[in-house]
C-alpha cells in the first residue's frame, strides 16, 4: 500500500508564501505533482515534475510556484509565492509509482486558504 504524506498547508494573506511537501512510501517513483480543487470546481493540475520531462505548470501559477523533488527521499515540494485568494483550494499530492505494477496514487489533501 503506497501512502503519500502531505504537509505545509495553512491560512495566509495575499502576497504571502507557503511550501507544501509530500513524501511517498515507495522506492520506485515516476512523475510527482500537485493538483488542487476549489469548492464547486473540478480538480486541476497545478504542477508536475518527472526526471524525463522536467517540470510543467498550469498557466495560472507560472512565475509564482516552483515544483521540485528530492529523489533520495521520494519527496516533492511546491513553493508557492505571491499567493492570491484564487489559489485557495485543497491541494492534493500525486505520484505515479511502482510496487508490483505502475499505478497513480493520491495524498489526503491539505487546505490552502489565502485571504485578501
Amino acid at each position: 500500500q503506497v501512502q503519500l504524506v502531505e504537509s505545509g498547508g495553512g491560512l495566509v494573506q495575499a502576497g504571502d508564501s507557503l511550501r507544501l511537501s509530500c513524501t511517498a512510501s515507495v522506492s520506485t517513483v515516476g512523475a510527482m505533482g500537485w493538483y488542487r480543487q476549489a469548492p464547486g470546481k473540478q480538480r486541476e493540475l497545478v504542477a508536475v515534475i518527472s526526471n524525463e520531462h522536467g517540470a510543467n505548470y498550469a498557466d495560472s501559477v507560472k512565475g509564482r510556484f516552483t515544483i521540485s523533488r528530492d529523489n533520495a527521499k521520494n519527496t516533492v515540494y511546491l513553493q508557492m509565492n505571491s499567493l492570491k485568494p484564487e489559489d485557495t483550494a485543497v491541494y492534493y499530492c500525486y505520484c505515479n509509482a511502482r510496487t508490483t505494477y505502475w499505478a497513480n496514487y493520491w495524498g489526503q489533501g491539505t487546505q490552502v486558504t489565502v485571504s485578501s
